[in-house]
């Protein structure tokens, strides 16, 4: 979906439309991050995860609204229900954004492209919102597809056309490269999937562990993963690494309502509670470590989940920097359980929230 929460918003109230619009946090009082912005506001960089009063720095004339995450969960739902009409090969990824596997559809169209025009349209003349698509042979392909020509866009890569597109893409693009991976690369004089064609699956390996591997096949375009329409949910987290070690308590925060956000919005999509919140710390030297906390209730809204874990940060070492923190959801009041379909012929609608 495009800027998912922005659209509905603006959809829902006529006084938003073409407005710079920030949906989460707000500029005043505790401030927060920004869940997602309008294409209006990000013309100002106004982006995804981005502390709100940087954003409102950038953009001073940006209206500040309130996340619905149970109207964004039945839009979600909705749109669910469009996929459905051609296949049952669905692996949601958060409440706007999901992979598709059409290789036999319901419909027998037998055209991935005519199936994502077909959900484009339905999208739009039945929920007034934008989509864009991204179609190819797998789920790599497809992703890095659908980012090309956002707002409702839709874009082709063929196989014959995978391995020179992938060539020319630079690092940073590659899903699953992180910004401190891209500088590694970069000071590794790798720029671009050319380049990093270059090394030997061993190389890839040596510098870069085992997501090396994973980076040697799908620079040939190579990924064999399953659309996965059920998996059984044991924990639901998020996480990152930084640029810089942290050593300030205020920039932990705001990391951790960044991560936050990403964890509630996946709980939205799968309609879990949980009872226990873990943050995941690792120092500059590596070690790591976690913290927990179980309520006596399940919970899963954002305040609750932000305040255990700047709780749990005060059990840290304070005079030790930090590379990463996670955040998770377990000990779930239900399981999201389904089978695994080794398929292929991938159709990735893909959301701009992050």
């Amino acid at each position: 979906m495009d800027a998912f929460y922005a659209s509905v918003e603006q959809r829902d109230n006529p006084e938003l439309r073409g407005k710079a619009l920030v949906v989460g946090g707000s500029p005043e009082g505790r401030g927060g991050v920004v869940a997602t912005a309008s294409y209006e506001a990000r013309k100002f960089g106004v982006r995804s995860a981005m502390p709100s009063k940087t954003a409102q720095k950038l953009c001073p004339h940006a209206i500040f609204v309130r996340p619905r995450f149970a109207e964004y969960k039945e839009v979600s739902r909705r749109i669910r229900e469009i996929f459905s009409r051609y296949t049952d090969l669905i692996e949601p990824l958060s409440l706007d954004e999901a992979y598709l596997d059409v290789t036999e559809d319901k419909l027998n169209i037998g055209s991935a492209i005519e199936i994502a025009q077909q959900i484009k349209q339905a999208i739009k003349d039945e929920l007034n919102l934008t989509a864009s698509a991204g179609v190819s042979i797998n789920k790599f392909v497809a992703k890095i597809a659908s980012d090309i020509n956002k707002p409702d866009g839709l874009k082709f890569i063929g196989p014959s056309a995978i391995e020179r597109f992938m060539e020319k893409l630079p690092v940073e693009k590659f899903h699953g490269v992180g910004k401190v991976t891209a500088q590694k690369m970069k000071g590794m004089n790798l720029h671009t999937g050319f380049d990093l064609k270059q090394l030997s699956e061993d190389e890839m390996i040596r510098h870069f562990g085992k997501a090396g591997r994973f980076y040697y096949q799908i620079v040939r375009g190579i990924d064999n993963r399953a659309v996965q329409p059920d998996r059984e949910t044991k924990s639901m987290g998020a996480e990152d690494t930084f640029a810089y070690d942290l050593s300030d308590t205020t920039e932990m925060h705001a990391e951790l309502d960044k991560l936050a956000v990403k964890v509630v919005e996946r709980l939205q999509r799968y309609q879990l509670k949980g009872r226990t919140v873990t943050l995941k710390v690792k120092y500059s030297d590596f070690k790591q470590i976690t913290r927990n906390q179980s309520f006596p209730t399940p919970i899963g809204d954002l305040e609750t989940i932000q305040q255990a874990a700047k709780q749990l940060l005060t059990q840290i070492d304070p005079d030790k920097k930090v590379r990463l923190l996670g955040i998770s959801l377990s000990n779930f009041n239900e399981a999201a359980t389904v089978g695994a379909n080794e398929l292929h012929g991938q159709l990735r609608l893909f959301g701009d929230q992050e």
